[in-house]
């Protein structure tokens, strides 16, 4: 059978291949990014995952301070998504890399939130820019008073915190519909567009104009 991303992932991790991986894919984004902002006149933001592993190195802030200083972009449209799983774990040295990555000038976005058991206090230590609603809670939200409730009360959180927050894996109309209501400051997923070749996102972008 098909190998899914998630075990790819793992699998790189338990190996030491993310470190390499990662590092490959911030360097490649970092610049696309650069390249779409010299073409087009409205900045781009690009949003990056990053592996509990690769963040948890020493060297992990040096390493996105040289890409950044390397590619020359703009680092406030650069947006660093963690889980919710890597504040759970020695919270003081997360705090203190999160404030050099703010430093650096680069946003932070909490990935798949409402996913972990993390305790909601690390949100008000911690210098994040944005909430990422997981699409568990989004899936047919419609058809579902509990999931509705979720992600308004999600939505209040942040907004009490002064976070953004966007709805993660809207597909369908109705899952858009219902997510707006609900105050998202943004939605995500095939809804608007699935995957493609950077070449074809200008495109895309323009017809959405």
């Amino acid at each position: 059978p098909p190998r899914r991303d998630s075990d790819l992932i793992g699998h790189a991790e338990d190996s030491g291949l993310i470190i390499d991986i990662g590092q490959w894919i911030l360097n490649e984004a970092c610049s696309q990014q650069r390249d779409w902002a010299l073409l087009n006149q409205t900045p781009l933001r690009m949003a990056i995952n990053i592996s509990a592993v690769q963040f948890r190195r020493r060297n992990f802030t040096e390493v996105v301070r040289s890409i950044v200083d390397k590619t020359g972009i703009d680092p406030g449209f650069i947006e660093l998504e963690l889980t919710e799983n890597i504040a759970m774990h020695q919270a003081n040295e997360v705090l203190n890399t999160l404030r050099e990555l703010k430093r650096i000038g680069v946003k932070l976005a909490i990935d798949d939130f409402g996913t972990g058991f993390s305790n909601l206090s690390y949100l008000q230590r911690f210098p994040i820019d944005r909430l990422k609603i997981d699409q568990s809670f989004v899936r047919g939200i419609e058809n579902l008073p509990a999931n509705k409730s979720i992600v308004q009360a999600i939505v209040s959180f942040a907004k009490s915190l002064s976070l953004e927050t966007v709805a993660e894996g809207v597909e369908t109309a109705a899952e858009h519909a219902m997510t707006c209501a609900c105050a998202c400051d943004e939605v995500q997923g095939y809804f608007h567009a699935r995957p493609m070749p950077a070449n074809d996102f200008l495109a895309w972008m323009a017809t959405r104009k």
